[in-house]
């Protein structure tokens, strides 16, 4: 009786596929949440798209700033057998989800599964700018460096925060921002922008940056 059982299990598993393969257009694009360690190299050879289309793909996703719980739109090279063997594989995983603990203890702060060593904290008053040329002059939408603006670029006063500081910024809202925490790098300047003020970039159009208006946040300056 139990072999029988197993035989109708593997059937109708093997019938799932099937009706999956079938269900899935070759060509569609697809969503991959975000898993510990992914990169735009790793997710290309994952689903045999390239490197330079999946972040076309993702204009508002940082190569740098790829947390566990993050959208990356996959490109329509990937096909159906493709999709159904990453439904098969992630049936029984567990999904990392958003999560933001702190250890004052050990001066540790645990975001999206990965712990972080920080050194200090400091609250500081954010608001948010877009690369529109009329918030960022005749440079254009480029950072103090002379990089482009990406996600996880902040303006801070130098005075206050050393450019190139590390940080784990939490406490914020705005639909353009990953949940809970994401690491930003102080790579930018403003005149708006002393002593406890950072100005975050936020892809988006400039109206929907603004939304974003003022908020307190807290910095976690990270080792």
């Amino acid at each position: 009786m139990k072999n029988r059982f197993r035989t109708i299990k593997a059937m109708a598993a093997v019938m799932g596929i099937s009706a999956l393969l079938h269900a899935v257009p070759a060509q569609a694009d697809s969503i991959h949440v975000a898993k510990e360690g992914n990169t735009y190299f790793s997710l290309s050879k994952q689903y045999g798209v390239g490197v330079n289309q999946l972040m076309s793909a993702n204009p508002g996703v940082a190569a740098l700033n790829i947390y566990a719980g993050l959208e990356i739109k996959i490109p329509g090279r990937m096909n159906a057998k493709s999709v159904a063997a990453e439904e098969v594989r992630n049936e029984n995983t567990d999904t990392v989800t958003a999560s933001l603990n702190v250890e004052p203890n050990t001066s540790t702060v645990e975001a999206w599964g990965k712990v972080f060593n920080y050194n200090n904290t400091l609250q500081v008053k954010a608001s948010a700018y877009s690369s529109a040329a009329s918030e960022n002059g005749k440079w254009g939408p480029v950072d103090y460096f002379g990089d482009p603006l990406k996600l996880g670029t902040i303006a801070v006063d130098p005075s206050v925060i050393p450019l190139g500081t590390k940080v784990l910024v939490t406490g914020h809202s705005h639909p353009g921002l990953p949940k809970l925490a994401f690491v930003a790098i102080a790579k930018d300047m403003g005149s708006a922008i002393k002593g406890n003020r950072i100005d975050i970039f936020i892809p988006g159009s400039q109206s929907f940056v603004a939304d974003f208006g003022y908020q307190y946040v807290q910095l976690y300056v990270l080792d």
